[in-house]
């Protein structure tokens, strides 16, 4: 539904015909962290985040996972072989 509270205009999940269903009843501004994102949604009434209502809990454990500035880190990992298995393809190959 459209955003009758913090958000006007703007398609809310939490919207409902009652008014906000989120903890508190309106959308809580982005935080330092979310700087960068392309979720951010600029209203009259401030910043906030298209994705999550209060963007500070999805910050608290670590980064946030509707984050689009944050790329997770790549970690190359060596496949260990076998010994056993390799010197029996290595003599079939023979």
């Amino acid at each position: 539904m459209i955003c009758q509270t913090v958000k006007a205009g703007v398609d809310c999940f939490f919207m409902t015909k009652a008014g906000c269903g989120y903890n508190g009843g309106s959308c809580h501004q982005v935080v330092e962290q979310c700087e960068g994102c392309q979720r951010i949604v600029e209203v009259p009434a401030g910043r906030f985040c298209a994705s999550y209502p209060n963007p500070s809990i999805k910050w608290k454990t670590g980064h946030c996972n509707f984050a689009t500035h944050v790329k997770a880190p790549v970690t190359s990992q060596q496949v260990k072989i076998n010994p056993l298995k390799a010197s029996k393809r290595a003599s079939k190959a023979k």
